[in-house]
């Protein structure tokens, strides 16, 4: 992939800097350059990438198994597979210090993604890295995207406080307010807690939180109105569209192989459908 920071790339990342200041931004999870388009289709202003789709896709388990190379690869082809902002999961960012972070910053605008989100604990191990440490991490995002021409990046700095057991619970919501101080000096535009999904204490953030709350959103926890009136302000659903994509494979083969009927392939996109998404993705160079 070849550095390109144009007008383009600009304009992208300025719109998507834009949807941020609408109240709410609802961003559905994509793996693939198929599923990017189809989200596009269904009218998402724009696109996250999950890196557990991208990694269950091409064989390996989520938790930076990918190598920075595979997956900017993967999110390279889904921003030339669609025309809304791209942003990308990075997990960890692909190495401990601020100089690997660096490097996957400047490859993911490379890739042509305008928002990255960078993960604050240690992949793996389940256990979080200390506040100064991340914040030095999160510093090195922000001057590398400066650096490479984009410094409208949006960079989500995700907290995993709420989703790890690292942490006791009566000292995580302190925790997570610390951090987000921490992270906004730092140079960060968002704050993604997953595993906060009880709407009291997302209020409760809201209030406090020096960032925008990003909230990962299910099929168990609140409704996009609900984090709306929580003033949630971006909402994503992390692994939730490959699973249930999945889920109908096992669904449909299940029913095939049963009492063979259909009924699970009724809502099925169509053959031309898909074979058009990929002629003009083919013709955009992806």
């Amino acid at each position: 992939m070849d550095a390109v920071i144009d007008a383009s790339n600009i304009g992208s990342a300025r719109v998507f800097r834009a949807l941020h200041e609408q109240p709410l931004l609802v961003l559905p999870n994509a793996w693939d350059e198929a599923s990017a388009s189809l989200i596009a289709r269904a009218g998402a202003a724009a696109v996250a990438t999950t890196s557990g789709g991208m990694a269950w896709s091409l064989g390996v388990p989520d938790g930076e198994t990918l190598t920075r190379q595979q997956m900017m690869a993967a999110v390279h082809r889904i921003c030339a597979a669609v025309d809304v902002p791209v942003t990308a999961d990075t997990e960890g960012g692909y190495g401990s210090t601020p100089e690997d972070v660096a490097a996957t910053v400047r490859a993911t605008i490379e890739a042509g993604a305008v928002g990255i989100n960078i993960e604050d604990s240690h992949a793996g191990l389940g256990t979080l890295r200390p506040p100064g440490e991340q914040t030095r991490r999160l510093q090195a995002a922000q001057h590398a995207a400066t650096a490479a021409g984009l410094p409208q990046l949006m960079i989500n700095a995700r907290t995993d406080v709420y989703l790890l057991n690292a942490i006791a619970p009566a000292r995580r919501f302190d925790e997570v307010l610390i951090r987000a101080r921490a992270y906004a000096e730092a140079g960060a535009d968002c704050l993604f807690v997953p595993g906060l999904s009880d709407l009291a204490t997302l209020s409760a953030l809201t209030a406090a939180s020096p960032l925008p709350v990003n909230a990962m959103a299910g099929p168990t926890g609140p409704t996009i109105g609900e984090l709306a009136t929580a003033e949630v302000r971006r909402v994503s659903v992390g692994t939730a569209l490959a699973q249930a994509a999945y889920g109908l494979v096992e669904q449909a083969t299940r029913e095939l192989l049963t009492s063979g009927t259909y009924r699970a392939l009724d809502n099925a996109v169509s053959y031309a459908d898909l074979n058009a998404m990929r002629d003009a993705a083919a013709g955009n160079g992806s």
